[in-house]
């Protein structure tokens, strides 16, 4: 069986939206027809030609890729250069090109929460709060008989949600009046009669991604012809996300058996470090890819190590001053890694969905750097 490209995306950005990527990243789908049939899925960290090739082998339908691969303005696309040709190549091989990059770097269960979870932290939270999503107090009056319809309408579409609580809402009775004027169609009384009916106050809180389509259900819901109801922008409530994450061990350990444990997990031989082997460690930092720009934050933090790729010399020397143990697992193994987890999670969350399409990781080395 095979799947709307459109669902999946659906499932995906529900996941991790588009609105948490970065100002400068490049998200979503780059390429194809996102109604076409989707029977098998390669999730990878960048497409090159042999990746390329790779899903060309396997028969894939769609390629996630974590690093956009049109990230630039692009002002032509021919087969004289790589860019071009593989673009070429993905519309005559008609495969579908998503890209999930700093949005789902930020998500709940995207990859630095699939790698904190894989080193066995706990109480897992952001490292930065780079995005606070704001959230909304909708109030409608609506007739006793269609309370319970109108509340269902709204919780249907993520009202009421509350920490591990739903459907979290709140009445008040009272009563209602209105006088419908010429040209109007009401639900109930007659043109120029003053009518008055018997009303609830209903209120709940609504994300704000999901605040349209919340509104367009209840009035759908709701038998009024003209719908009145209130939004107040909460100042209290909103849900904080960012880059990285950080957690602790339950039992603290040595610099020196983290950078075991991840030598193990990542399949690496050597690992660059910062700091004393013997230092104990609980509190840990992760940013997947490239994060030494977060060192000093981690710091703050009172992180006792942090975990990234790409540290330079004078982060090195920085982190040193600072008595910050970092460990530098590389920008490819950390990132590759993790996306290998997301392609196992993603293919459980089509599964709960219904989706009967086969995910599959990427096989092939792309990475640029060897060890001699």
């Amino acid at each position: 069986m095979a799947e709307s490209g459109r669902k999946i995306i659906d499932l995906i950005e529900k996941q991790a939206p588009l609105y948490l990527a970065e100002s400068w990243d490049n998200v979503g789908l780059q390429l194809g027809n996102p109604y076409k049939p989707v029977h098998r899925i390669m999730v990878c960290l960048e497409v090159t030609d042999s990746v390329l090739q790779e899903a060309e082998a396997r028969q894939i339908d769609m390629i996630i890729t974590h690093h956009p691969l049109i990230f630039k303005a692009l002002k032509k696309v021919t087969t004289d250069d790589g860019l071009g040709k593989i673009i070429y190549s993905l519309i005559q091989k008609d495969i579908l090109l998503y890209c999930a990059h700093t949005n789902l770097d930020m998500a709940y269960g995207g990859l630095n929460d699939l790698l904190a979870v894989e080193l066995g932290l706990s109480a897992i939270k952001p490292l930065t709060n780079t995005y606070r999503k704001k959230y909304y107090k909708i109030v409608v009056f609506v007739p006793e008989s269609h309370e319970e319809v109108v509340r269902g309408a709204l919780c249907s579409e993520g009202a009421g949600f509350i920490g591990n609580y739903s459907e979290c809402s709140f009445k008040l009775a009272g009563e209602g009046t209105f006088k419908p004027l010429k040209g109007a169609n009401p639900y109930m009384g007659s043109i120029g009669d003053l009518k008055r009916v018997k009303e609830s106050r209903l209120e709940t809180i609504i994300p704000e991604d999901r605040l349209k389509a919340a509104i367009e259900r209840m009035k759908e819901a709701h038998p009024y012809e003209e719908v009145a109801y209130d939004l107040y922008l909460l100042g209290n409530v909103y849900e904080e996300n960012g880059l990285g994450r950080v957690g602790h061990w339950e039992k603290p350990e040595t610099l020196s058996q983290l950078c075991s444990k991840l030598k193990q997990l990542l399949g690496l031989e050597s690992i660059k470090v910062v700091g004393d082997p013997n230092k104990i460690v609980y509190k840990i930092g992760l940013c997947t890819g490239s994060g030494a720009e977060y060192i000093y934050h981690a710091y703050q933090i009172g992180c006792d190590c942090f975990i990234t790729g790409d540290v330079k010399y004078h982060d090195g020397q920085y982190a040193h001053q600072l008595g910050m143990a970092v460990i530098d697992a590389g920008h490819f193994d950390t990132e590759n890694y993790a996306c290998g987890l997301y392609a196992k999670s993603l293919e459980q969350l089509l599964k709960k969905h219904h989706c009967s399409v086969e995910v599959c990781f990427s096989s092939t080395n792309i990475n640029p750097f060897c060890f001699i």
